[in-house]
């Protein structure tokens, strides 16, 4: 157990602005990778993660999702997994009298990154309503108090259980279990904010919303369209299989409103390219769009595919796969023929010559991937946009073949695997009528709370506890000032949690805070040293092997802390052997492989192979599961997203040193900031019609109907060569400018990268850790 001196909270004032990078990875990412492992780890516990992380033997990486290889090579992570695992596995932790001399109200204060750096949370910690410190607080004591609040609510729906990505499938099922044990099924997660959108959209197309691809299909394509992602800075490791597709022969797009470096040329740090050379040319073309017009831009492909059919009768379309596999071609196709072509160029703001390049590369492509990320599920027309990318694919049998489909692109390690642990708040009744046989009890079906219904509940004085099992929902969450004054009001927020963040300084009346292992940690139970799995964004689970001793005697695993919860709390629920699924993780697979489709011979198939592919018929037999086990094209009409005059169309995204809501420094190398976060990039000649200048401070208004203006005062301006109209902020602080009533169509996502904004000169620039916010 290490203890870390006081650190200074950042301010703007040292700030640095410098070029836009051109390339990315190469040895500046090893040496940001290693050095702070190198650091904060010490030379054998960096070496000890380093060989292990992402190979089937050792542990999952706790970063993004993304897929491993078939054949791992040595060293298989990227700069910001290294981060995250250092981030997690230092030994560093905070010390008792951290909490004594800092209250919840100073530490509320803080800014993300000082909370993270005063290391990990070492023992439980309870906030009581009448104090403003965190004091320590036994286990036994800090579960009775959960279940005793939980037990004396009126009604389950009361409360609230919010999980991230960051717990594995064994916890994630057992929470779920929990939750619907106790009485409901308000079971909000991370995917509400981010790829709600992707489900909603590919699952009436072809019955599952999930990638139609493998890891090796890159390699395998013609064409890869990539859309509103930057892999560089959110999964860097998906650069190797892009650099499959170029190597193989063929070639990529890049659809975004800003140019991103690792786009434009990657430096592979296990390829002398990489080191000593230029690395390799990356997307063949980049369709700069404006925000809000990736719709229209799929639209106006797939009409001129299909006036290529006309012209060439027979020979452009998949008419097998389409008359074999599909229905609604007909009213499809009338649709998109019927599209106004000057709207595409004003909503796109591409020219008519751009749009033409990228759809006579889709047509002489005989295996088309595209893949998308938040860039495209955070807007007003996600699902609809979504639905579109499926048309596209379908024309030409882009379903179920070598080097095709659909790759959207999950973010958190595990999100993708907690929805098909059952962690969804509109689970089917599929999954129910398993459930109630595997434990011998009939569990609530009605839908719960989503996260931003859970938000306005909890602005309605519905919620009384707040329970969170990883994640930041604090940070996540669209509309933060709201979102801070609403859960000020709850009776109890409770974090399973392995390090400081701001969901446990802006807490309700009471607050706990349970530390538990992380994924590096090992972790020891009754039958011995305990194994749990990840799924990856292609759908393969992997096992994940903690190797480290715990930084504290008094971490549990998170199925720990779930078992003597439920111990607690629903005892006599069913058939539940929550006792004996703590002592043996192997129980809890059993009944995992009892509810959830896919894993048959759970238990046996990670003895023998470490991992497997999950089951998914569009993409291995072309069989869908939909309602008449057809493929369908959908017809959606798209709204041209009209801004005002003098304002512009505002994006979040993540710096490259930070990961979700997690900010490992303050840098973002490819976009030329350093030492700060407090910037608005905004395209040079929006600022001259807008009477601004590079390097100025404004203030940043967000405008919605009816309400008044949210605003983030002292920003600075970093003229940047992003589409014209549109302009781009980092999250989580631009969340403050989101309005919770901004949501997608269809699937509740907040619209993160759709917020119309103008913007003011300022006066002074922030100086502090936190953004103003008044």
């Amino acid at each position: 157990m290490t203890f870390k001196p006081p650190v200074e909270d950042f301010t703007d004032a040292d700030l640095k602005v410098t070029p836009r990078a051109t390339w990315a990875v190469g040895l500046p990412a090893i040496e940001h990778a290693m050095l702070p492992a190198l650091g904060e780890l010490d030379p054998a516990r960096t070496a000890k993660v380093s060989f292990s992380i992402n190979h089937k033997s050792g542990f999952d990486c706790p970063s993004c999702a993304w897929a491993n290889p078939d054949r791992s090579k040595p060293l298989e992570f990227c700069e910001n997994g290294m981060k995250s695992v250092v981030w997690e596995s230092t030994p560093l932790v905070v010390p008792r009298d951290f909490f004594e001399a800092h209250s919840v109200t100073e530490l509320a204060g803080r800014s993300e990154w000082w909370l993270g750096l005063q290391g990990r949370i070492a023992e439980p910690m309870y906030k009581a309503p009448d104090d403003d410190h965190y004091r320590p607080i036994s286990w036994d004591d800090a579960l009775d108090l959960v279940a005793d609040k939980l037990k004396s609510l009126d009604d389950p729906n009361e409360a609230i259980f919010y999980t991230s990505g960051r717990i594995t499938n064994e916890p994630a099922f057992l929470f779920g279990l929990l939750a619907r044990a106790y009485g409901t099924n308000n079971l909000p997660d991370c995917s509400n904010m981010c790829h709600e959108a992707t489900g909603s959209g590919m699952v009436p197309a072809i019955g599952i919303g999930k990638s139609t691809v493998h890891y090796d299909d890159f390699g395998k394509a013609d064409l890869v369209i990539v859309m509103g992602q930057n892999p560089g800075t959110n999964h860097p490791r998906m650069l190797n299989a892009l650099q499959d597709t170029k190597v193989n022969g063929g070639t990529m797009v890049a659809v975004n409103p800003l140019p991103e470096a690792s786009l434009l040329r990657y430096k592979n740090p296990q390829k002398p390219a990489g080191v000593i050379g230029d690395g390799i040319a990356m997307a063949d073309q980049f369709v700069q769009i404006h925000i809000g017009g990736d719709m229209h831009l799929i639209q106006a492909i797939a009409k001129r595919v299909l006036l290529a059919e006309e012209t060439d009768p027979g020979n452009v379309l998949d008419w097998d796969f389409i008359n074999t596999y599909c229905a609604d071609f007909d009213e499809y196709r009338d649709h998109i023929m019927a599209i106004d072509d000057d709207e595409v160029l004003a909503a796109t703001g591409l020219a008519a010559e751009e749009i033409e390049e990228l759809a006579e590369r889709y047509l002489n492509s005989d295996a088309t991937i595209v893949t998308w990320c938040l860039g495209i599920t955070q807007h007003r027309n996600a699902v609809a946009t979504i639905a579109e990318i499926m048309n596209l694919l379908l024309l030409k049998g882009n379903i179920g073949k070598p080097g095709a489909g659909a790759s959207p692109v999950r973010g958190h390690s595990n999100v993708q695997g907690d929805r098909t642990m059952g962690i969804w708040e509109q689970m089917g009744d599929a999954y129910f009528d398993k459930l109630d046989v595997a434990f011998a009890h009939t569990f609530p079906r009605a839908h719960g709370y989503d996260s931003v219904n859970a938000m306005n509940a909890i602005d309605d004085g519905k919620i009384k506890v707040l329970f969170s099992m990883a994640g930041n929902l604090m940070a996540a969450m669209s509309d933060s000032n709201r979102s801070a004054e609403g859960i000020g009001n709850v009776d109890l927020t409770v974090s399973v949690t392995t390090k400081l963040n701001r969901s446990h300084v802006l807490t309700g009346k009471a607050s706990l805070l349970l530390p538990v292992l992380g994924r590096t940690e090992y972790d020891e139970q009754a039958t011995g040293r305990q194994h749990t799995t990840v799924e990856d964004t292609v759908c393969f689970v992997n096992a994940t092997h903690g190797e480290l001793p715990p930084v504290s005697d008094d971490l549990l695993s998170d199925v720990s802390v779930l078992s003597r919860l439920a111990q607690r709390l629903v005892p006599d629920v069913g058939e539940i052997d929550w006792a004996g699924m703590e002592a043996d993780y192997d129980k809890i697979r059993d009944k995992i492989e009892a509810v959830i489709p896919g894993f048959d011979d759970f238990n046996e198939r990670l003895r023998k192979e470490k991992g497997f592919l999950l089951p998914h018929g569009p993409r291995d037999s072309r069989t869908f599961p939909t309602a008449d086990g057809k493929a369908h094209f959908a017809v959606h009409e798209v709204d041209h997203f009209h801004v005002p005059e003098g304002r512009l169309v505002l994006q979040t995204m993540r710096a490259h040193d930070q990961h979700n809501s997690t900010m490992y420094a303050l840098g973002d190398r490819y976009r030329g900031i350093a030492n700060g976060r407090f910037v608005i990039f905004v395209n040079p000649e929006d600022l001259a019609e807008l009477g601004l200048s590079d390097g100025q401070t404004v203030d940043i208004f967000s405008e919605w109907p009816g309400q008044p203006d949210r605003v983030l005062r002292g920003y600075r301006v970093v003229s940047y060569d992003t589409k014209k109209g549109c302009c781009a902020v980092y999250f989580p602080e631009g969340n403050a400018l989101v309005p919770r009533e901004s949501v997608a169509v269809g699937c509740n996502t907040p619209t993160s990268k759709q917020v119309v904004v103008r913007l003011e000169a300022g006066t002074d620039p922030v100086q502090t850790g936190l953004p103003v916010t008044h």
